[in-house]
């Protein structure tokens, strides 16, 4: 039974806790991918002469950029409470199946008109649920059972891995609805996009600057938001305008900053991740926040396996390969310690442009698939090195 006092010293634990670990290793981890992705971007568009930032190249990266970017929102929360996704790839893999499954084997690719648009809603719903389904199954047995999350995430990599095979014959399908593929071909106008980009990254640095007790952090992400926003303005201008992947990427990674830092969830998300003990003592619903946090991710995985169908207009059973790699390293290299309790999620959506440019880079310079998991499995690693050095109170964490 929580008593009033078990209850304020464990708030206070927190609080101290927070002032004293979590404000400084937030500001320099965000400052350091900010840092980091300015340095990839230039040795890049030195070693590609220029090809790197042409306004297309510029505007197909962050297409790229989306679907692993909107991962790694979701896969940010997971992190935080000291949990792990490993089935995300997968479950994409699934999600993308079930959406080409109603296209194709239910006749929704042969619907025009207005009926088109009512098919694409039920197929994207339709790879969202399972996702969420999916999310819901990881959930359960984590909070109930109190398994590993590595375990019975692992578990559902391999099922849904299989299930993507069964329910696809092992073979693509193919083609989809042409009102469906604009979900990750479709570009809004050139002139709509200035608007849109302006205002959210005007929007953005006044968030950050009008903070009353801002700091580092909101400096840095200020700044952040409007050298991208310039970036965006002048790569959509130059090319065929805002893709639709990245504005449902902008709009979620909008949301996920916004609970994390401004509501009490977030505060809560944190507070699990830091010291669940304590948290726990203070009233916080550990059980609840983390089944709805890995439900949430595999809604988001649902919802990015049916963007990358859309990308390649079929489904394929074998999408979705170690995706779930590319989204920790996000969470990581923007600044997400591992221990849980620390971290952003503005950090991990530089670290998905991080990787996503690194990906784009390489493929540019001609460097084979076999040599470029080589070097981003370098880069995981030392990543996850500097945070371990880096994380107050780590070394008591690990022992």
């Amino acid at each position: 039974m929580k008593t009033a006092a078990a209850m304020a010293v464990a708030a206070t634990e927190t609080k101290k806790t927070a002032k004293k670990s979590w404000a400084p290793s937030i500001d320099w981890r965000l400052y350091r991918s900010v840092i980091a992705l300015g340095a990839v971007m230039i040795v890049l568009a030195f070693l590609t002469h220029g090809t790197f930032l042409t306004p297309r190249n510029i505007t197909n990266l962050t297409r790229q950029v989306a679907i692993n970017g909107i991962l790694a929102v979701g896969m940010t929360y997971v992190i935080l409470i000291g949990g792990i996704d490993l089935s995300v790839g997968s479950v994409v893999a699934l999600s993308g199946v079930i959406a080409g499954v109603l296209q194709v084997n239910y006749g929704l690719a042969q619907w025009a008109g207005g009926q088109a648009y009512l098919a694409t809603l039920l197929s994207a719903g339709g790879a969202i649920l399972v996702g969420l389904l999916c999310g819901a199954f990881n959930g359960y047995l984590i909070t109930r059972h109190r398994i590993a999350p590595v375990i019975i995430t692992l578990g559902m990599m391999v099922i849904a891995r299989g299930l993507a095979l069964i329910f696809a014959n092992g073979a693509a399908i193919a083609p989809l609805n042409d009102n469906f593929n604009d979900l990750g071909q479709g570009y809004l106008s050139v002139m709509t996009s200035d608007v849109l980009v302006g205002a959210v990254t005007a929007l953005v640095i006044a968030m950050n600057l009008l903070k009353k007790n801002r700091g580092a952090s909101e400096y840095t992400g200020a700044a952040s938001a409007a050298i991208l926003g310039t970036i965006a303005l002048w790569a959509f201008n130059g090319y065929r305008g805002l893709p639709i992947p990245v504005l449902i990427f902008g709009a979620l990674g909008i949301v996920g900053i916004v609970i994390l830092q401004r509501t009490r969830l977030g505060r809560f998300v944190l507070a699990i991740g830091g010291n669940a003990e304590a948290a726990w003592l203070a009233g916080v619903p550990i059980r609840a926040i983390t089944f709805g946090i890995y439900i949430a991710l595999g809604a988001l995985a649902g919802l990015s396996g049916a963007i990358l169908s859309a990308r390649l207009n079929g489904a394929l059973p074998t999408a979705g390969e170690l995706f779930e790699l590319d989204a920790i390293a996000a969470v990581v290299i923007g600044g997400t310690s591992l221990l849980g309790g620390i971290g952003t999620v503005r950090g991990s959506i530089l670290g998905a442009f991080f990787i996503g440019a690194l990906n784009n880079g390489m493929s540019l310079l001609d460097i084979t698939e076999f040599y470029q998991k080589v070097i981003k499995g370098v880069i995981i690693i030392l990543a996850v090195w500097f945070d371990m050095r880096q994380s107050p109170g780590g070394s008591a964490k690990r022992a």
